[in-house]
């Protein structure tokens, strides 16, 4: 049974808009994410990060299979507003997330990795569905912008591990925290 882990990049200040902060081709990014990529099943995305890497990756290529896997893994969209038939190995989520999920988890022997922290990360995490948070923290200060769950109401998380990369970046991996373990805010 796979796990669901939610993986995103961001500053030291927060943001999760990808922007010239993002230090692309470190030891975290050839190891870490390819490592995180190559340990996944599938994609659980939401409309926005879909439409964002569908509109980048089908033309992208590189020298190391990042690409190919990427685009051939199948991808499953959470969404309200887009119809099928989805394009680039993608199929929209019918139904309540609260069963296509545990059906998503039962079905792949790998991670399911949803990439991104907005809307969709913040209510998989309050429904219980998320095993794993990964944050990328790139070491730059970067201001203003959309923050991870877009300030939605605190997550208690358990820290799990830390991994310090020589390029500056900092993976840090929480559990979401259980009730028994949550603290209150």
């Amino acid at each position: 049974m796979g796990r669901l882990i939610v993986s995103t990049q961001m500053t030291v200040d927060g943001l999760i808009e990808v922007g010239d902060w993002f230090h692309q081709g470190g030891e975290d990014d050839t190891h870490g994410s390819f490592d995180q990529l190559f340990a996944a099943d599938a994609m659980l995305l939401g409309r926005k990060t879909y439409e964002g890497l569908a509109a980048y990756w089908p033309t992208a290529t590189d020298d190391r299979g990042f690409a190919d896997r990427v685009n051939s893994m199948p991808k499953h969209v959470a969404s309200t507003t887009l119809d099928e038939p989805l394009e680039w190995n993608s199929t929209l989520i019918k139904g309540d997330l609260t069963e296509a999920i545990p059906d998503l988890k039962q079905r792949y022997r790998g991670n399911l990795v949803s990439y991104g922290c907005g809307e969709l990360a913040y209510h998989l995490v309050k429904l219980g569905l998320v095993d794993e948070l990964r944050f990328w923290i790139h070491p730059s200060v970067f201001g203003g912008g959309a923050r991870p769950f877009h300030g939605a109401a605190p997550i208690p998380l358990d820290l799990v591990s830390t991994t310090t990369y020589r390029s500056g970046v900092a993976l840090l991996c929480y559990r979401p925290a259980s009730a028994d373990n949550a603290k209150e805010i």
